[in-house]
């Protein structure tokens, strides 16, 4: 009997058509090569083709053929699975690997200054008494005691600093849910709603169902009416055409709405794994701390993963990988996962210094432009004449500037955003020099010499023309990505009390943006918050259909 080709152990046509299972007919053609005993070989003439005679293989010798030829398909198939399954697997929460319980970075000896370095005798004791999972790792402790560590790069990552993993890499840690089952906990910031909304969700959830949770509403300003944010949100999240259960407005830190979430996903959850997803430094890894301190009061298994929750920090990309958290008595597990870099914020352009200036600490209040009182160097620049606020140039640290083309003279600009960033108003024709001489000293962030000088300036502009319909209400918010948003009143509260005069109206309103260049502009309808806010906010009237469709939002 010949050798046998290749074409003829490849081809389903010779095997037996009940014998041979139908899906392996429809797979990707592979090589299978199947060695031929020696005895067989033997009587191989080397000049003799299979045909008939002599040579021509025995029904026996046939039968052997296909049994080899199917058994080597089935192992092909069946490493195939394997293969598939492990790198589905790759990118979960390891059973076998050891890693920091605070920021999920594999545990390690040899690099002291990367995430996830264990000094080798804890190592070893650890993992000795089969510990390992206790270990908090050495920037972790760093973290949890102020310091400012940044570990992610790429595009969306942040300068300065020594760098141990991209951007890039930390999303394709999260590829994998798109084909799970699972139950997504989506946040968004209330501070920078628009630059931490994560639009593009489903391109990592797929068609898992989300529940959206809104978070830090503990530091909008005083005297805000949650109803009417609740209803913002919804309408804001309507616009973005994404579907989710439901809407959630949460404060990790005063624990308002988080009993709401918990019995969400425990009605929802139905035997599945819960992660948490959201952009960097929106706060995953408070909530979760949040989420575990509430569940504990009733819930004895979250009470026992409390002792090893995930750390926070104010750096953004403080968790380098999936953390698996056994917080629910019945089946499915809760996961922290790395936030999502988003290169359009402000984060993405400062160093790690200035990093903690952006993060707002406190209750936010607004900045009001133009201001009765300003300081002695701006006497004569106080917007307080007939033309208000046209001509002038307004600073948001050194990352922001705004130039005021066309307004009406009431008009009023209100900041909302991180104490840290101080405001100036100069006139417009003296801005340029006023930005380059004050730049690193009034103007922060950049802070230092050296991230001044390397500071490349506010690049990216965006000219705004902003037309309205009603003076009694603000016309729009103008949301910086990662930083805060301003708005804008065509005529300011103080000078509708004050004037009884009908206010003259213009077709619209011309400002001029500028930020550093990959920072993003957002114009979007105006949030409303604060005492005034509920008092001009007008709820959206809905048909019967609208309101099944629309989500329903709690606090």
């Amino acid at each position: 009997m010949a050798l046998k080709t290749l074409s003829s152990f490849l081809s389903p046509l010779s095997l037996p058509k009940s014998k041979f299972p139908q899906h392996l007919l429809t797979t990707k053609h592979g090589l299978v090569l199947c060695e031929l005993s020696r005895s067989q070989k033997s009587r191989l003439p080397a000049d003799e083709s299979e045909g008939t005679g002599a040579a021509a293989p025995s029904p026996g010798e046939k039968f052997l053929e296909r049994q080899q030829s199917y058994e080597a398909a089935k192992l092909i198939l069946k490493e195939n699975k394997k293969r598939k399954k492990k790198e589905d697997n790759a990118v979960k929460a390891s059973r076998n690997v050891a890693s920091c319980y605070g920021c999920g970075a594999p545990l390690h000896t040899s690099d002291a200054v990367a995430p996830g370095y264990v000094d080798p005798e804890t190592y070893e004791l650890k993992k000795k008494h089969h510990q390992l999972r206790t270990v908090l790792c050495r920037r972790c402790k760093l973290l949890s005691h102020g310091e400012m560590i940044t570990a992610v790069g790429g595009h969306g990552g942040y300068p300065g600093g020594k760098l141990f993993v991209t951007a890039e890499e930390l999303r394709e840690k999260l590829a994998h849910l798109r084909h799970e089952k699972a139950l997504i906990v989506k946040l968004v910031d209330i501070v920078d709603f628009n630059g931490s909304f994560l639009s593009r969700v489903r391109d990592l959830a797929g068609s898992n169902p989300i529940i959206l949770v809104v978070t830090k509403v503990d530091l909008l300003p005083r005297d805000t009416d949650l109803n009417c944010v609740g209803d913002w949100v919804v309408e804001a999240t309507m616009r973005k055409k994404l579907n989710v259960l439901s809407v959630h407005l949460t404060s990790s830190k005063s624990l308002v709405g988080v009993t709401g979430v918990i019995s969400e996903i425990q009605k929802e959850k139905k035997g599945r794994d819960v992660y948490i997803l959201g952009s960097a430094n929106v706060g995953k890894s408070a909530f979760i701390n949040a989420l575990l301190k509430t569940m504990a009061i009733n819930d004895p298994v979250a009470a026992s993963a409390q002792r090893y929750k995930p750390i926070q920090s104010a750096v953004p990309g403080t968790t380098l990988g999936p953390i698996q958290i056994n917080a629910f008595l019945g089946g499915g597990k809760l996961y922290d996962t790395p936030g999502v870099h988003l290169h359009h914020r402000q984060t993405a352009v400062v160093q790690s210094k200035d990093l903690p200036s952006l993060a707002p600490r406190s209750r936010l209040r607004g900045i009001s432009f133009p201001r009765s009182s300003v300081s002695a160097d701006n006497v004569e620049q106080v917007a307080s004449t007939e033309n208000g606020l046209n001509a002038f140039s307004v600073f948001w640290g050194g990352l922001v500037r705004i130039d005021v083309l066309k307004v009406l003279p009431e008009t009023c600009l209100t900041f909302y955003g991180p104490k840290g960033l101080h405001m100036h108003m100069v006139p417009t024709e003296k801005a340029d020099e006023f930005y380059q001489k004050e730049l690193g000293v009034l103007l922060t962030p950049p802070s230092g010499g050296e991230n001044v000088e390397s500071w490349k300036g506010l690049e990216s502009e965006r000219k705004l023309q902003i037309k309205f319909e009603d003076v009694e209400r603000p016309a729009c918010d103008i949301a910086i990505s990662g930083l805060g948003w301003f708005t804008v009143e065509p005529v300011g509260r103080s000078r509708k009390i004050s004037q009884s005069k009908p206010v003259e109206t213009t077709e619209e309103l011309i400002l001029v943006v500028r930020v550093p260049k990959p920072v993003e502009i957002f114009v979007r309808p105006p949030i409303p918050v604060g005492k005034a806010g509920a008092e001009w906010y007008q709820y959206v009237e809905l048909t019967e259909k609208e309101e099944e469709m629309r989500p329903k939002w709690y606090f």
